[in-house]
């Protein structure tokens, strides 16, 4: 599997940096592009929801994009997942996925670069890791394997590559560069504006259509589709995790400003298949990524294989 680093994007103060990380074999190869979202131990919001939201203590990446039905696709012809979801076309945001099948699509990315799956089933049920499991249990959370090299992102890693701006130590209102209420469009990568306020009938904007980039370089996390977190609704990731309720925030296309809101999170059944549901995906960096991303700071554009941890 190999990373390419594809841009460096100066928004605020930032270097936004995006990675590209390759799966699949021949015709169902794909990428999906990350973004380095660095300044570990960054301070809590304690004005938006829940209520303190954003400190992450160490450095990760987030998906720069929403996961696109053409990766469902490519992952189902590859690994025989069965995940289903909504067919608007191959750029669009894979929707009617529900947690699970979430979960399953990211498990896969981690067994098809040689790693080890974030989430444990038994069968088609989700599972906690257990102190038993000696190599992926963290008491710190039961849901995520220690081991994971990609997963959905938690409440707080959502929230910080969303609304936190490290260029002014402080968190906008919106997942816009300037935090502010962006301008409703239907679609488009102008700054500052996002894809909400449409009609049903319109339909979400392709991944990378989707609206202006936040701080740290994401697109979509205000508008477009709801997105899954991994945390639970209650926070507390609980040792009976079955049909407990599911974070999910962002907004979608038809949705109003306010869904859009740093304050504002919301959080379903994770069986539930909605038509304005997606998710993206997150990952744990190498050691290296500060040193690609100086060197993507001045021009420059590698290639490297990278094997699971």
């Amino acid at each position: 599997m190999k990373t390419t680093i594809l841009a460096c994007l100066s928004l605020t103060l930032l270097c936004a940096t995006a990675y590209a990380d390759t799966f699949g074999t021949g015709p169902n190869t794909f990428d999906i592009e990350f973004v380095s979202i660095g300044n570990a131990d960054n301070p809590d919001d304690t004005t938006g929801s829940p209520n303190p939201a954003g400190k992450v203590e160490y450095a990760y990446r987030m998906g720069q994009f929403e996961i696109s039905e053409d990766m469902i696709d490519k992952a189902n012809n590859e690994g025989g997942l069965g995940i289903t979801k909504d067919t608007r076309g191959p750029n669009k945001p894979a929707t009617s996925v529900s947690w699970p099948e979430a979960a399953t699509f990211v498990n896969w990315l981690n067994v098809d670069v040689g790693g080890t799956p974030a989430y444990k089933f038994s069968g088609s049920t989700f599972e906690v890791w257990l102190p038993g499991d000696t190599a992926d249990y963290d008491a710190s959370n039961i849901y995520r394997s220690k081991r994971a090299n990609y997963f959905l992102p938690s409440m707080d890693e959502w929230y910080k590559a969303a609304y936190y701006n490290a260029g002014t130590v402080s968190y906008g209102d919106y997942p816009t560069a300037n935090g502010l209420v962006p301008t409703a469009v239907a679609s488009g990568t102008a700054a500052n504006t996002a894809v909400y306020n449409q009609s049903f009938a319109t339909g979400p904007a392709g991944i990378t259509q989707a609206g202006g980039l936040s701080p740290y370089g994401t697109m979509g996390q205000g508008g477009n589709v709801w997105e899954w977190e991994e945390t639970d609704g209650d926070l507390a990731n609980g040792p009976a995790p079955g049909s407990s309720a599911r974070g999910i925030r962002g907004g979608s296309w038809f949705s109003h400003s306010n869904f859009l809101l740093s304050s504002r999170r919301s959080f379903f059944n994770p069986a539930l298949e909605n038509g304005s549901f997606g998710f993206r995906v997150a990952s744990i960096p190498e050691p290296s990524t500060l040193l690609l991303g100086a060197l993507a700071s001045v021009g420059l554009t590698l290639r490297r294989r990278r094997s699971a941890r």
